[in-house]
C-alpha cells in the first residue's frame, strides 16, 4: 500500500490578496543556496526590487544537480567526523519527468539541437539540467548576486527594543576561514534536502559482515561486478539503480516495503533480479532473511530509503518503523526554538513557507514533496518577493497560526504521518494554482498538467522504457506553441518570426 499523502487544506480565502497601495517596499534579502530554489528566488526577488545576495558554498550554481564522482569516506554516511559530499547524483541519472514540464515556467527547458555537445533527450541526463540553470542564471543577472564558496554558518533574528523582529544577523565564512558579519531584512532558505540519507535497519545488521551502501554515495555500477547486491527501495532512484547494476551484477535482489505476493520472486524481463518483501533479519554468515522466510546470501546491501530533512537547529536522534535517522541540525539558523522540525515536519508554516511569528521576513523555498519542484519554487518566490515589497498581504499573525493548527488536525483526523505533511501527491497543481492565485501571475498549463499525468500513465505501463516511449505528442506540440512566446528566434520551431527575449 502507497505512503499516505498530505492533502492540500485549501486556504481561508480563494479570492487574490489586495495589494497595499503605498509605495513598493526594497529590502536587502539573503538568500541561502544557489540550487534551483535558491536561482529563482534571486530572480523573482530581483524582479520586485529587493537587494539579493545569494550565499553558495560551492564554486557554482547548481545546488542538487553539480555531479562530482567524489563519495564519502562513511558509505553510509553515519560518521560524524567524515568529510560531507552534498551531491547524491549517479552518472546514470536521468530526469524522471519531460523537459517540457520540468522548466520554469517562462524560461522554457528546451533541447539546445544547434548543440551538439548538449542532450536533446526529451528526459535528459543531469549534465543538461545542470546547463539549463547555469543558462538561466546568466539570462537574469542571479550569477552577479551569488557570493561562491561562502557558507552561512549562522542567520539569527535581531530584536529592536519594542521586540518586533526586524532585521537577521548572517554570518558567513569563506573557505579561506574569513567570516564576515552582516545585516539582512530578510532571509530565504533555499538550502534543499536531499543530502541526509535514512539507514533501514533489521535485526543482525551489527554482525553482518558484508558492505553497506546508501544510494548518497552511489555513482557507478562497476564496483558492484559479479557481486549479490541487495537493494532496499521503490523510489525512481531505487529502480533506476537496480537497473544500473543489473548489468554488471551476479544478482540484484530488490527488496519493497509493501508488494503483492503476485509479484515477488524473479523478474519478469532481468534474468538476474529477484523482488522480495522487507529484510526480516541478517545474520554474521552473511545470510538474508526476508519476510517470507525466504533467504540468500549477499555481499552489499544497497539503501536506496531516501533522505531526512536538513533544516531545523537542534541535535536529536529519532527511529521510525525501523529506520535510522540522522541527528538532525541545521546549523545556520536560530529561531530561539520558534521554527523547529518534527519527524520531517518543518514548522509552523503558513503553506509550507512562512512561519508566522517571523513573516515575511524568513521563508523556505522548496519544502513540498512530490510535486513539481522548480515551478513550485518559482510560485513560491513570486509569493515571497511580493509579501516583502508589501505588494502582497499575508493573514494576521494569528490567522495565519489558525490556519496552520487547521491543517495539522486535518493531516491527523486521516492518520496522515507528520512525515508526510510537505507530501503534495494527492494533487500536485493545487498548491501551485493557489499559490498563483495569491500572486495575481498565471498558473500551471493545461497541457503541463495533462502531460504530468500521461507521464504517469505510461511510466506505471512501462516503467523502464517511459523515458524514451511517450504517447503524447499532441501535448508536447502544445507546450511548444506555448514557448514560442518566450524563446529566441533561432530555438523556436513554430515559425514566429518576432523576437521575443526570455
Amino acid at each position: 500500500m502507497a505512503s499516505p499523502a498530505a492533502p492540500f487544506r485549501p486556504p481561508l480565502q480563494l479570492s487574490p490578496p489586495v495589494p497595499k497601495l503605498e509605495p513598493l517596499t526594497s529590502r536587502h534579502v539573503a538568500v541561502i543556496g544557489a540550487g534551483p530554489a535558491g536561482l529563482v528566488a534571486a530572480r523573482e526577488l530581483g524582479r520586485e526590487g529587493h537587494r539579493v545576495v545569494v550565499f553558495e558554498r560551492g564554486d557554482q550554481v547548481g545546488g542538487t544537480w553539480v555531479y562530482t564522482p567524489e563519495v564519502e569516506s562513511d558509505p553510509l554516511g553515519l560518521d560524524p567526523r567524515r568529510a560531507v559530499v552534498h551531491s547524491s547524483l549517479y552518472e546514470s541519472l536521468r530526469t524522471n519527468l519531460p523537459r517540457e514540464i520540468m522548466g520554469f515556467l517562462d524560461f522554457p527547458f528546451v533541447a539546445r539541437e544547434d548543440d551538439k555537445e548538449r542532450d536533446s533527450r526529451r528526459f535528459p541526463g543531469h549534465r543538461e539540467v545542470l546547463e539549463y540553470l547555469k543558462e538561466f542564471a546568466r539570462e537574469f543577472g542571479v550569477e552577479e548576486m551569488v557570493r561562491f564558496k561562502t557558507e552561512v554558518v549562522h542567520a539569527g533574528v535581531v530584536e529592536s527594543n519594542g521586540g518586533d523582529v526586524n532585521k537577521w544577523e548572517v554570518r558567513s565564512k569563506k573557505r579561506s576561514g574569513v567570516k564576515v558579519d552582516e545585516i539582512f531584512d530578510a532571509v530565504v532558505v533555499c538550502n534543499g534536502h536531499y543530502s541526509q540519507p535514512r539507514i533501514a535497519q533489521f535485526p543482525g545488521i551489527e554482525k553482518w559482515p558484508g558492505k553497506q551502501i546508501h544510494s548518497h554515495n552511489y555513482r557507478v555500477p562497476e564496483p558492484f561486478r559479479d557481486q549479490v547486491v541487495v537493494l532496499i527501495g521503490t523510489s525512481s532512484s531505487a529502480g533506476d539503480i537496480s537497473l544500473d547494476i543489473a548489468g554488471i551484477a551476479k544478482e540484484v535482489h530488490v527488496v519493497f516495503r509493501s508488494i503483492a505476493d503476485e509479484k515477488l520472486g524473479k523478474h519478469p524481463v532481468h534474468d538476474n533480479m529477484w523482488l522480495h518483501p522487507m529484510i526480516k533479519s541478517v545474520h554474521r554468515d552473511g545470510s538474508v532473511v526476508f519476510m517470507d522466510d525466504s533467504v540468500i546470501f549477499a555481499d552489499v546491501i544497497l539503501h536506496c530509503t531516501g533522505y531526512a530533512l536538513y533544516f531545523l537547529a537542534g541535535d536529536r536522534e529519532r527511529v521510525w518503523i525501523g529506520v535510522h535517522r540522522y541527528k538532525y541540525h541545521f546549523p545556520f539558523l536560530e529561531t530561539n526554538g520558534i521554527v523547529t522540525e518534527d519527524d520531517d515536519r518543518v514548522g509552523p508554516l503558513y503553506k509550507h513557507v512562512f512561519p508566522p511569528a517571523f513573516a515575511p521576513c524568513l521563508s523556505f523555498v522548496g519544502l513540498p514533496m512530490k510535486v513539481i519542484p522548480f515551478t513550485v519554487c518559482e510560485l513560491q518566490s513570486k509569493w515571497i518577493a511580493g509579501t516583502l515589497s508589501d505588494r502582497i498581504l499575508l493573514p494576521s499573525k494569528e490567522n495565519m497560526m489558525e490556519d496552520i493548527n487547521n491543517f495539522y488536525s486535518t493531516l491527523e483526523v486521516s492518520g496522515t504521518p507528520k512525515r508526510h505533511t510537505h507530501n503534495l501527491s494527492n494533487d500536485p497543481f493545487e498548491y501551485g494554482d493557489w499559490l498563483a492565485v495569491q500572486c495575481g501571475c498565471p498558473s500551471y498549463e493545461e497541457w503541463r498538467k495533462q502531460m504530468f499525468y500521461a507521464v504517469a500513465r505510461v511510466k506505471k505501463a512501462q516503467p523502464e522504457k517511459f523515458r524514451d516511449v511517450w504517447d503524447y505528442q499532441d501535448l508536447i506540440s502544445q507546450a511548444h506553441h506555448d514557448f514560442a512566446k518566450y524563446l529566441p528566434n533561432k530555438v523556436n520551431k513554430y515559425g514566429d518570426k518576432k523576437l521575443i527575449s526570455w
